[in-house]
């Protein structure tokens, strides 16, 4: 059933959290190759706790978390939780602005049905 109260209010909170968890990501990934490669070593932790692309992909996350709980109790979750997939559109489009990575065909068919998606869901 088309609820536009919902929809209004879930559209733009359900972007932001997604594009946190992205942005926690893209951070995550910068972290991971600024990191001595694992192990127990404290030189390998030194590594870890200076490294302030991992923190703050911590903080994107908790941010994104959060989000998410406030999504949850507001709307509902068959509504909701399908959105979280747009956070895969903003993921690949942070792979090609940071990470240089090519992108085909199929992937941007894959992102333009994952919108579709979203977009009846939210209907």
């Amino acid at each position: 059933m088309f609820n536009l109260q919902f929809s209004i209010r879930l559209i733009p909170i359900a972007l932001l959290q997604s594009l946190l968890l992205a942005l926690g990501q893209v951070l995550l990934k910068f972290g991971l190759n600024n990191m001595k490669p694992f192990s127990w070593s404290a030189a390998f932790w030194k590594s870890v706790f200076i490294n302030w692309q991992f923190a703050l992909c911590g903080i994107f996350f908790a941010a994104a978390s959060l989000l998410w709980m406030y999504i949850v109790k507001h709307f509902p979750l068959s509504m909701a939780y399908p959105m979280v997939s747009l956070s895969y559109v903003f993921g690949m489009i942070g792979a090609i602005v940071f990470f240089h990575e090519s992108v085909d065909i199929y992937k941007w068919v894959g992102v333009f049905l994952i919108m579709t998606g979203c977009i009846l869901i939210a209907r």
